[in-house]
C-alpha cells in the first residue's frame, strides 16, 4: 500500500540533493509507486506545499526548536517541514495524524532520536495559542520573504523593479497551481472539435479569451494518456509563449530560425500560423534536446520543422530569415510557480545570464532579412535580462527599429514600457511571467 508522506518525502530529498525538477520527480514517483489520481494529488500538495513556504516553513521551525536549522540533518528537517506544513496550512488533516504521521515516518527511516525531537517541535505548535508571528513589517523585505517564502534578493529586485504593489501581487501569484493551457493543433483539427474529443476522454477544455486556439485544460490527468494527445491534435503551451509567437507572426511561405528552440513549442505553433508551408530552423546545443523537438514535430504533423545542432551565441551565420524566434535562456522568474524550486538558487539573479542573452540577440540578428521579425523573449521578470538588452540591442544596431506591438484584448502590461516590448505578468494578464520585444531590419 502506497505511502505518500513517504513517496512526498523521497520527492523532496531528490530535488533538494539531485537537483530534480519537482514536475518530473512527481510524475515519475507518482509512475512507479502507481499511484491513484487521489494518492498523486496528496503528493504533489505535499511536496509543492513544502517546496512554495519552504522559507516560511523554516522560520517556524527555528521559533520552536532548540537546534539550530543548519545542524539539524536534511532529512528530519524535511519531515519536520512536512509536518509543519500539514499542521498549519493544510485545513483537511487533523492534528494527531500530522503528529503521528511524522513521527512514524521518522521511524520508518531508522532516526529514532530525530522522532522525539520531531514529536516535540510539533506537538508544542499545537499547544501553541498563537502558532506563530511574522516579522515585523518595519523591515519590509525581510517580512515579504518570510510571509511569502520569497528570498530577500528577489523580493528588492521586484520591488525595485515593478514597485511594490506589482510586487505582492506576483508574491502571492508563487502559491497553488497555475493553469494548464494548451495550442489547438489546427494542421489536424479546430478548437470546437478538441473540446468535445476531451470531453469524451473526461478532460474538460475551456476556450481561452486572449488567443485563438488556445484552451486551458482541467481534469486531465496525465496528459500522456489522453488519445487526443497520442494523436497530435493539441500540445501544452501556456498563453505568454503563444501571445510571442502571435507576435511574431510567422506567415506561409516564409523561412523561420527559432535559435533556442526546445522543447519546440513555438516552433510547433509557429508551423501552425505558417500552415506547414515554408520551413523553420529549430536549432538547439544538444542531441537530446532536438530529438525532443523531432518526436513533438512527427506527433503533431509539422513537417516544415528542421532541426539543426547549432550555438546560438557563437554558432556560424544562417542564411536570412523572414522571422527569427530568440527565446533565450533565462533565469525563469516567471515561472516560479510551476518550478517553485527554482526560487532557493544561489544564482538566482546574480549571473553571467545578460551577457550570453545579448550575446545569442546579437548573433542570430545577422540572419535576419531586410523587412523580416525578430522577436527576443524570456519567461523571466528581471529588466536586466529583458528591458536593458532591449534597448541596448536598438542602440548598438541602428539598421534595426522597434515594432509597434498590436496586443489582444485583455492583454495587459504590467509596467510602462515602450511600444515594441510587453512584460507579462500572472496577476495582470493570467499568463507566465515573460518578456517579449520585436524588432525588424531597416533598409
Amino acid at each position: 500500500m502506497a505511502d505518500p508522506r513517504n513517496i512526498a518525502l523521497g520527492v523532496l530529498l531528490k530535488i533538494e540533493n539531485d537537483n530534480a525538477y519537482s514536475n518530473l520527480a512527481l510524475n515519475n514517483a507518482a509512475r512507479e509507486n502507481r499511484l491513484d489520481p487521489r494518492d498523486s494529488s496528496f503528493v504533489s500538495a505535499l511536496v509543492y506545499g513544502v517546496l512554495e513556504r519552504k522559507l516560511t516553513l523554516d522560520y517556524i521551525i527555528r521559533q520552536y526548536s532548540k537546534i539550530p536549522l543548519r545542524k539539524i540533518e536534511s532529512k528530519t528537517k524535511q519531515i519536520l517541514r512536512l509536518g509543519v506544513l500539514q499542521l498549519l496550512f493544510m485545513d483537511k488533516i487533523p492534528e494527531s495524524a500530522a503528529v503521528n504521521e511524522s513521527v512514524n515516518l521518522a521511524k520508518k527511516h531508522k532516526l529514532q532520536k530525530s522522532a522525539g525531537f520531531i514529536n516535540g517541535v510539533l506537538r508544542s505548535i499545537t499547544r501553541a495559542e498563537v502558532k506563530y508571528t511574522l516579522p515585523d513589517k518595519s523591515d519590509a523585505e525581510y517580512y515579504y520573504s518570510v510571509k511569502y517564502s520569497v528570498p530577500r534578493g528577489l523580493v528588492k529586485l521586484w520591488i525595485d523593479s515593478y514597485g511594490e504593489s506589482n510586487a505582492v501581487e506576483l508574491f502571492k501569484s508563487l502559491s497553488g497551481r497555475p493553469k494548464l493551457c494548451a495550442r489547438v493543433n489546427t494542421l489536424k483539427t479546430d478548437t470546437d472539435s478538441l473540446i468535445s474529443i476531451l470531453e469524451k476522454e473526461g478532460a474538460k477544455a475551456e476556450r481561452s479569451s486572449l488567443l485563438k486556439n488556445a484552451v486551458c485544460l482541467n481534469n486531465t490527468g496525465s496528459i500522456e494518456r489522453l488519445g487526443a494527445y497520442k494523436s497530435g491534435l493539441f500540445h501544452i503551451q501556456d498563453l505568454s509563449s503563444q501571445l510571442c509567437v502571435d507576435i511574431l507572426d510567422p506567415k506561409p511561405r516564409d523561412i523561420m530560425l527559432d535559435v533556442c528552440s526546445a522543447p519546440g513549442g513555438k516552433s510547433f505553433t509557429a508551423a501552425q500560423y505558417m500552415e506547414n508551408r515554408g520551413k523553420i530552423f529549430a536549432c538547439d546545443l544538444y542531441d537530446h534536446k532536438l530529438r525532443l523537438i523531432n518526436d513533438g514535430a512527427k506527433r503533431l504533423g509539422a513537417g516544415i520543422i528542421h532541426t539543426l545542432k547549432r550555438d546560438g551565441a557563437n554558432g556560424a551565420v544562417l542564411p536570412l530569415a523572414d522571422r527569427i524566434l530568440c527565446d533565450v535562456p533565462c533565469s525563469g522568474l516567471g515561472i516560479l510557480s510551476r518550478k517553485p524550486e527554482i526560487r532557493y538558487k544561489e544564482d538566482l539573479i546574480g549571473s553571467d545570464l545578460p551577457e550570453l542573452q545579448y550575446a545569442i540577440l546579437c548573433n542570430s540578428a545577422k540572419s535576419l532579412a531586410v523587412g523580416g521579425r525578430l522577436v527576443y523573449s524570456t519567461c523571466t521578470l528581471n529588466p536586466e535580462e529583458n528591458n536593458r538588452n532591449a534597448a541596448k540591442f536598438l542602440k548598438e544596431h541602428p539598421d534595426f527599429a522597434g515594432v509597434k506591438l498590436e496586443l489582444p484584448n485583455g492583454v495587459e502590461r504590467m509596467v510602462g514600457e515602450r511600444e515594441y516590448e510587453i512584460t507579462l505578468s500572472p496577476h495582470r494578464a493570467g499568463t507566465d511571467g515573460f518578456y517579449a520585444a520585436a524588432f525588424t531590419r531597416r533598409a
